[in-house]
């Protein structure tokens, strides 16, 4: 799963999809969700990073994962 190439992310979690002129804001750890997906990271990957760095048990990171990738999925900017 990775980030459609057109979609622009900022660091501050501003997100631009230029096909369709929609822009969306997510919070911190979305932003950093989504910079890891462009930087080509996998799923597991992204668990493992967040679990690492946030006070969080696994579970709770691995559906939160999968919240925010069925939100972006819902507006096409995943492929």
């Amino acid at each position: 799963m990775k980030l459609k190439e057109n979609v622009a992310v900022s660091d501050s979690g501003f997100v631009f999809l230029p096909t369709t002129g929609e822009s969306f804001s997510v919070n911190p750890i979305g932003a950093e969700i989504l910079q890891l997906l462009k930087q080509g990271k996998q799923v597991q990957e992204i668990s493992n990073e967040l679990f690492e760095k946030y006070d969080a048990d696994p579970q709770t990171i691995d559906k939160d994962i999968t919240d925010f990738l069925e939100m972006l999925n819902h507006y096409s900017l995943i492929e």
